[in-house]
């Protein structure tokens, strides 16, 4: 599973909503198959971007290895005109994560793929679309479905009793 992203307008594309929609499309290939895709929402910014994104999820099939299918979506990233300046969380017009693998777990020697996302289940605009299109798949890490990291990602939180509201 794939989760994606896009905060920037494209030029010939148009809006984040648009990009995404249009990336949906360009992930079918002759060794990866697209057998579903979210819905598309809006969710704020993490980190120094001011934009907001539109942020999606698909499920894949392919019979390439995590590196080499994290070396086809940057290809598709790049295709798109995403630009990797070195900074974390900026503005970017596409961004394509690997957020789960059938495979379960997988790390490698360079910091830059882990599985699952090591950010993952911190993330409404990861899990919200992840849990609409595969609520029963599960965390290889803590044993949760999409659905329930979801609900505790969303739930509410209740106040420290010691504290009292203004």
């Amino acid at each position: 599973m794939i989760a994606l992203g896009s905060n920037q307008r494209h030029p010939l594309i148009g809006l984040p909503a648009d990009i995404v929609a249009e990336a949906f499309a360009a992930l079918e290939m002759d060794d990866i198959d697209v057998f579903a895709t979210s819905p598309i929402i809006a969710s704020l910014p993490v980190g120094p971007s001011k934009r907001r994104f539109a942020n999606a999820a698909a499920i894949l099939s392919t019979p390439l290895d995590p590196p080499e299918f994290l070396w086809r979506l940057q290809e598709i990233e790049e295709h798109f005109g995403r630009e990797r300046r070195g900074g974390k969380w900026g503005s970017r017009v596409l961004d394509l994560d690997i957020i789960l693998w059938s495979g379960g777990l997988w790390a490698s020697e360079a910091p830059a793929l882990a599985i699952p996302h090591a950010h993952m289940g911190l993330r409404g605009f990861v899990l919200q679309p992840a849990a609409t299109i595969a609520p029963d798949w599960r965390d290889p890490l803590s044993n949760l479905t999409l659905r329930q990291l979801n609900t505790r990602f969303s739930k509410a939180k209740r106040l420290d009793q010691r504290e009292q509201p203004l």
